[in-house]
C-alpha cells in the first residue's frame, strides 16, 4: 500500500515534535494537553504506519532516532504551514483579532509593557496578546520554529529570513551608589567611568554586550565574581555599593525611578543608546496585527 501524507494526522506530528523538544513522553503529553498513554500510543501507530522507529525509548526519557530527526525537521515545516493556513483564514475574517504571540527580552518587557499595555487594549481590543520573555538566541529559535509571531529586542539582528522594523532608541543611564563621588555630578561622561568597577548581567543578555561596548573606550573593571540574572539584581547590588552599572532609560522610569541607596545620572552628549526593534517571519500572515502592535509601541514607549 502506498503511504501518503494525507494519511498522517497532523496531531501525531505535533506529538512527535513535542517529544523532540522535551525529550520526555510525560512532558510532551502535558504540552499537548493529552494523557501520556494516549500520546505514546499515537506515536507507536505513527511508527507502525511509516515502518520506521522514530523514538528511542529510555527509562528516564526519550530521544529521536536518525529517522526521527529527519522526519521532525519536515514535521515542523508542515505544522508551521498548517498554522499559517489557519492564521490566513483568521486574518481575512478579522486581521486585528485572534491570538498574537509576542516575545520580549527580559531587559525590555517588564519596563516597556507598563507604557504600552493600556494603549494596546484600547486600540486592539479583539487581539489576544500572549506574552513571553526570552533572551535573544532563544527568541530567534522560537521565532524561526513558529512558536512566536513577533519579537521585540535590541538591534541589529543579522537574519535575512526575518523582517525587521525599528521601534525606538533608548538612552543608557549610569546607576551609581549614592555615596560614590560620581553621584555629585549632574551628567556623566563615558571617560568618567575610567577605573570603575562595572556590574554586568550574565552571558546571553545583549545588555551585557551593549554596556561593554559603551565602555570600550575606557578601562573599567568587571566584577569577576558576580554575574546578575536580571536588571533588578543589578539595581540592588549597585545600591549596596558593590559597583556601577548601565541601565536602559525605561528601567529607571516610574516605579523604578527611586531605589534607596542608588543614584541615577544621565550621560552627557553624545548619549549612548540601544536600538530596539521588532522582528518576525517574512512568511507570517499576521502583517496587519504585527504592524499595528509595532506602531503602538513606537508611539508610547518613550
Amino acid at each position: 500500500m502506498r503511504r501518503t501524507l494525507v494519511d498522517i494526522k497532523l496531531k501525531d506530528l505535533r506529538y512527535l515534535v513535542a517529544v523532540a523538544d522535551t525529550g520526555h513522553f510525560g512532558k510532551a503529553a502535558e504540552r499537548c494537553f493529552v494523557s501520556q498513554p494516549t500520546l505514546s500510543a499515537q506515536l507507536k501507530k505513527l511508527e507502525d504506519y511509516l515502518g520506521v522507529t522514530l523514538i528511542e525509548r529510555q527509562t528516564k526519557g526519550a530521544m529521536l532516532t536518525p529517522a526521527g530527526e529527519d522526519i521532525v525537521l519536515r514535521a515542523r515545516r508542515i505544522i508551521e504551514a498548517s498554522d499559517e493556513v489557519m492564521e490566513i483564514a483568521s486574518g481575512h475574517r478579522d486581521p486585528l483579532a485572534g491570538k498574537l504571540r509576542i516575545a520580549f527580552l527580559p531587559t525590555i518587557g517588564p519596563y516597556l509593557l507598563p507604557h504600552i499595555a493600556v494603549a494596546l487594549r484600547a486600540a486592539l481590543p479583539r487581539l489576544e496578546l500572549m506574552l513571553y520573555e526570552y533572551q535573544t538566541a532563544t527568541m530567534l529559535q522560537k521565532l524561526r520554529a513558529g512558536d512566536i509571531d513577533l519579537g521585540v529586542l535590541a538591534l541589529p539582528i543579522e537574519d535575512y529570513s526575518l523582517s525587521v522594523e525599528s521601534l525606538y532608541d533608548e538612552a543608557f543611564v549610569v546607576a551609581i551608589p549614592e555615596n560614590h563621588n560620581l553621584a555629585q555630578r549632574s551628567q556623566i561622561q563615558v571617560s568618567d567611568l575610567e577605573g570603575a568597577t562595572l556590574l554586568l548581567l550574565e552571558d546571553g543578555h545583549c545588555l551585557r554586550d551593549q554596556a561593554l561596548d559603551v565602555c570600550n573606550r575606557v578601562e573599567v573593571h568587571e566584577k569577576q565574581d558576580f554575574r546578575a540574572t536580571s536588571i533588578e539584581t543589578l539595581r540592588q547590588m549597585v545600591a549596596a555599593g558593590t559597583g556601577l552599572t548601565l541601565l536602559p532609560e525605561l528601567a529607571v522610569r516610574g516605579n523604578y525611578a527611586h531605589t534607596q541607596g542608588l543614584a541615577l545620572r544621565p550621560f552627557a552628549e553624545p548619549i549612548p543608546t540601544r536600538h530596539v526593534g521588532a522582528i518576525w517571519r517574512k512568511s507570517n500572515p499576521r502583517h496587519a496585527a504585527i504592524h499595528a502592535v509595532n506602531e503602538i509601541i513606537r508611539q508610547h514607549a518613550l
